[in-house]
């Protein structure tokens, strides 16, 4: 099943996506228009930790778990998703078989998804964290992210997907 498939064509149209590789296609695909760092509006940001993480262990773990915060505050700092409010945020853990605390990165996520979820509802900002498993490919994970970009994925925040 490809994106296009699942969602409707246009699904994503006017809506601005910082992601990056097949996360960045999947919305694409759909109809987002992809932004890069200093663009004037970010409805959506797709955090991958998955190379921050590495092999894993605490410094992997560390590393993921910065670099999600980072980026998460580095939009939140440059403006207001959506003309000043809203936005969805999507964080994807590394694969639970990447390495040593990749169990804990996901957990730790969804932690970061669920208070952000409670603390940015003001604000209308949804965050979700998806946890791929093993066997869970690229383009799997890449529909799932398309599909929260889109209006379908405004019932959830606060919550974590395994994929298995």
């Amino acid at each position: 099943m490809t994106v296009t498939s699942l969602l409707r064509p246009g699904a994503l149209d006017g809506r601005a996506v910082r992601a990056g590789g097949a996360y960045a296609a999947a919305c694409a695909a759909a109809g987002a228009t992809i932004v890069g760092a200093g663009a004037a509006r970010v409805d959506v940001l797709v955090v991958d930790t998955a190379p921050a993480f590495g092999a894993g262990g605490p410094d992997g773990l560390r590393a993921a778990l910065d670099g999600a915060w980072s980026a998460v505050l580095a939009v939140a700092g440059e403006h207001r998703p959506a003309g000043g409010e809203g936005g969805k945020i999507v964080l994807v853990a590394p694969r639970t078989d990447a390495g040593e605390h990749a169990t804990a990165a996901a957990a730790a996520l969804e932690n970061l998804a669920r208070t952000l979820g409670v603390e940015w509802a003001r604000h209308g900002v949804r965050a979700t964290a998806i946890a791929p498993g093993p066997r869970t490919d690229d383009a799997a994970v890449a529909q799932l992210v398309a599909f929260l970009a889109s209006a379908a994925g405004e019932y959830f925040s606060g919550c974590r997907f395994d994929l298995r």
